[in-house]
């Protein structure tokens, strides 16, 4: 399989190796975080069934105000917004699926505001 580059790669496989043991159901579904260059995605998955049950990133169009972009402020805002729209479907507990990338800066602060936000995980 080809990649774009050696990290690229690197990530992939240690997001096979987290999927191994992170399986969304639908009373806990899967908090997934990817970040591209510019922006940040979140998403709260069932797995069993294959949908997506919440989602909010950058680009949504409420948090589309100002330069909110895939940095700290951003990722606190995405956090937030999660969490509200899991609290609207109805959910409180996630597992979270950091897909291979590490658990600092924007993502830890994106956890830590659905954390404040009412998500348990």
């Amino acid at each position: 399989m080809k990649y774009a580059s050696e990290r690229e790669a690197g990530r992939l496989f240690r997001k096979a190796r987290i999927r191994k043991s992170v399986v969304g159901t639908p009373m806990r579904p899967r908090l997934s975080v990817f970040k591209s260059a510019k922006h940040l995605y979140a998403q709260l998955i069932d797995d069993q069934t294959g949908k997506t049950l919440a989602a909010a990133s950058t680009v949504d169009k409420e948090l589309k105000t100002g330069k909110i972009r895939g940095n700290l402020a951003g990722a606190v805002k995405v956090g937030t917004l999660v969490a509200k729209r899991a609290k609207a479907a109805g959910i409180e507990t996630v597992l979270f699926d950091r897909n291979g990338f590490r658990y600092h800066g924007t993502l830890k602060a994106l956890a830590d505001a659905a954390r404040e936000g009412g998500l348990k995980f």
